[in-house]
This record gives C-alpha cells, sequence and structure tokens, in this order.
C-alpha cells in the first residue's frame, strides 16, 4: 500500500474531531496507520462504555439499563425516552442492544461515552447572562482527573467577561431604571441613555463593569467547590444526584458564593450609580461606604438576593428540563443530539423565564444597596419597601428595569458561547 495514501473525510463536525484525534503528525489527514491506531483505541473505550451500561452482564442493553445509566449521571427520563434512545441505535428491531450493534452506530462518532452525549444536553452556566444565580457547571470523573475541570471554568469565565462587558451599557441602564425610575419619574430608555451620556459621556455607559467582571472567577470557584460538597451531602446514593437533589445542592452553592462575593455587588450597584468624579474607583468607593456607613452597608439588600436564587434556579432548571424532553418527544428520532441553536434557545427561554420569576427581589435588592447613596432616602428594610412600592407604583412598579434586562438576553448568551467554543478550542479541550 501506498505510504503516501491518505484517508480525506468530508469536513463534517464528527470527521474533523476524529481526524484531530488520530492525526499524530498534525498534517491534518490520516495516513492508514494512524487510522488503524485510531480506530483500535477508539472501539476500546467504546467496549468500555457497552459494560458499563450492561448492569447485568447479558451481553446486552435494555431500556432500562439506559434509563438508569443516565440517572446515575444526575439526568432523569422517562421509560418512552429511553425506548427512543435505544430505538435510534436498535438495527434487527429487538428493543435491545448488543455489542456489534453498538459498535456499528458509534465507531465513526467521536462521541465515545454517556457523559460526552448527556453534555449535549447539559444545562450550563456557560451561557452567561450576568446573573450568576443559575445551577453551577458539573463535571465528569474524567474531566477532574485529568484537570480538564479547570479549563472548562476558565473557559466559562472569559466567556462572561466578554459577554458582560458587551452588554454592560444595558446592564446599567437596569439598575438606573431600577432606582430612579418611577411613575413621578419615568425614564424612557432612549432617554436614559441620553441621561447617561450627558452626565459622564460614553465611557460611563460601562461603570460597574470592572467589578461585575472580577467577581466572575471567585463566585464561579467558591460555586463549583461548594456545589461539589452538597451533591455529596444530598446524594440519596453515592455517585446519583437526581434532579430535585441537584437543585438544593445548586441552590445552597450559588446561596455560599453570593455570600462570599456579595460586597462586589453592593460596590457594583453603587459604582454602576456614581456620579462623575464621586469616585475614583472600587476600592476608593469601598473605603468611603466603610468610613460613611460601616461594614453592615456592605450586606444591604442580602435577604431578597438570597431568596431570590430559590425562584430563579428552581424555575430556570424546570423550564429547561420541560423544553429538553418536549424537543426529544417530538424531534428526536435519528438522533439525541439537538443541535446548538435548540440548546441556546433551551437556555434562553428558561433563563428569562427564571429572571421573569425573581426579578422584584432583584429590584429590592439593588434599591436596599443604593438607598444609603441616594440624598433623603428613607433605610427602609424588605418588607416596607415592597409595600411603598406596591402603595405607590401598583405592581408593575417591581419590574422597573426589566425592558433592558431582557434586551441583554440574546447578545449575552450568544456572546458568551462564541467565546466560550473559541476558548475551549485554544486551551485544547476537544469539541
Amino acid at each position: 500500500m501506498n505510504p503516501d495514501w491518505k484517508l480525506q473525510f468530508w469536513k463534517s463536525n464528527h470527521t474533523e474531531k476524529i481526524i484531530s484525534s488520530g492525526d499524530q503528525d498534525k498534517d491534518e489527514g490520516l495516513d492508514f496507520s494512524e487510522f488503524t491506531k485510531y480506530l483500535k483505541d477508539h472501539e476500546k473505550k467504546l467496549r468500555l462504555t457497552f459494560k458499563s451500561l450492561d448492569k447485568n452482564n447479558d451481553g446486552r442493553i435494555d431500556f432500562m439499563e439506559v434509563k438508569q445509566s443516565l440517572a446515575d449521571l444526575g439526568l432523569d427520563i422517562s421509560k418512552e425516552e429511553a425506548e427512543k434512545i435505544l430505538n435510534s441505535i436498535d438495527v434487527d428491531g429487538t428493543m435491545t442492544v448488543d455489542w456489534n450493534e453498538w459498535r456499528e452506530h458509534f465507531l465513526f462518532n467521536p462521541a465515545t461515552n454517556l457523559q460526552e452525549i448527556i453534555r449535549y444536553w447539559k444545562h450550563s452556566t456557560v451561557l452567561d447572562i450576568g446573573d450568576s444565580l443559575a445551577i453551577p457547571d458539573e463535571f465528569t470523573e474524567e474531566e477532574k482527573t485529568t484537570g480538564l475541570w479547570w479549563k472548562q471554568l476558565s473557559a466559562g469565565a472569559m466567556a462572561g467577561a466578554v459577554s458582560r462587558t458587551g452588554t454592560a451599557p444595558l446592564d446599567r441602564m437596569k439598575v438606573f431604571m431600577q432606582v430612579h425610575s418611577s411613575k413621578s419619574n419615568k425614564i424612557s430608555l432612549v432617554g436614559g441613555f441620553k441621561q447617561m451620556l450627558k452626565e459622564g459621556g460614553l465611557t460611563s455607559l460601562w461603570r460597574g463593569n470592572g467589578i461585575n467582571v472580577l467577581k466572575i472567577a471567585p463566585e464561579t470557584a467558591i460555586k463549583f467547590m461548594a456545589y461539589e460538597r452538597y451533591k455529596k451531602m444530598f446524594a440519596s446514593e453515592p455517585g446519583k444526584v437526581r434532579t430535585h437533589e441537584r437543585f438544593m445542592a445548586g441552590s445552597l452553592a450559588g446561596a455560599t458564593a453570593q455570600t462570599a462575593i456579595y460586597p462586589m455587588e453592593v460596590l457594583k450597584t453603587r459604582l454602576c450609580l456614581r456620579k462623575t468624579g464621586q469616585y475614583s474607583g472600587m476600592f476608593d468607593c469601598a473605603k468611603k461606604i466603610m468610613k460613611k456607613e460601616g461594614v453592615k452597608a456592605f450586606y444591604k439588600g442580602y435577604i431578597p438576593n438570597i431568596i431570590g436564587i430559590i425562584p430563579y434556579a428552581g424555575i430556570d432548571l424546570a423550564v429547561y428540563e420541560s423544553l429538553k424532553n418536549l424537543w426529544l418527544s417530538r424531534y428526536a428520532k435519528d438522533t439525541a443530539n439537538p443541535g446548538i441553536l435548540v440548546l441556546l434557545g433551551c437556555g434562553t427561554v428558561s433563563s428569562s423565564c427564571g429572571q421573569l420569576a425573581s426579578y422584584p427581589l432583584a429590584l429590592i435588592r439593588t434599591r436596599m444597596q443604593a438607598q444609603a447613596s441616594l440624598e433623603g432616602s428613607e433605610q427602609l428594610p424588605m418588607n416596607l419597601m415592597v409595600k411603598k412600592i406596591l402603595e405607590k407604583e401598583g405592581f408593575f412598579g417591581l419590574y422597573r428595569g426589566i425592558v433592558p434586562n431582557f434586551m441583554k438576553v440574546i447578545p449575552a448568551v450568544s456572546i458568551s458561547y462564541v467565546v466560550y467554543e473559541y476558548m475551549r478550542s485554544g486551551l485544547g479541550i476537544q469539541k
């Protein structure tokens, strides 16, 4: 056989990954020896995955074994969904999958294990919308032992930083309207931007963004470590985390991270609302707050913020699971891979629903954080502030600033996803 023979593939996502996995001399093609080595290595991985699925060691996988294996990895599916997944692999119509069927189906598919298949559907915090209240990211045991987890977190943090910077003007407008807009002082989107530009120029639209980006890394790290601890605490069986246990662990992890970094949240609000020349930077802002208001000021609005985690994370997760199951039941015929547009759509809708439910608490939190810096403002506790807003502005007074908040969701999700994929590629994380 000619040693210069190259196996050229059509450029698809799968073939590109196969080439990158087997291409040892980095010439963007596979020669015969590279190709056969890839097949042997890939087949070994497939055999291990098959054995892990075959719980009763009878040489065949049935729908209950698929359902149980997915449950072990934290993904609860119905009997019908398990049968649908099995049916997409089953060739002979027996509703079980033997080794040959498994091998034939996945041999030229770079997804070597269930974790990779499930990752299609994992509701990830990579989609950063500036409100880090969602369930934290999860990593497989392999990712933890090989150190890939920190690369994933780094890629996510960078994606969040770029996304928040890109949507910072809308975020500042949201805070501005939450605090200053009322029935007697109606602030429109255009009017608000004109007001901010007149007062501080173009760069004033990014006030508060520095600390908003700075808090991503500590919050992500604390949330991830706390989540791992809480998962072990709540898991009914070792290594198995069900949806409601995942929600409880995620909510507590979010609360732990928010408690640790909350003073940075207060600083972000104050810096967003500052007038030109009021503070020279975040350290000057912290120093002046401490001197004038004391340590307690750094935890103003803490209670509504913590309470807000429950409806946000709960509704976000519930809506995402519902949309995912709807897609699987209607459209998953030949494959369980939904495609990126479906994933981004599910993530955007579920996050928006979570925000809609928790927004009044976010508004109360922001007003409590800001009230000490506003001249003549009453220092009201949460319950009295809610009562005052309802009396003076009605129910919709609790949703001031929600328009710019929703306007930033789609660009934030899009930017964070694109940057995340570029970062994964740059850090050598295989797709």
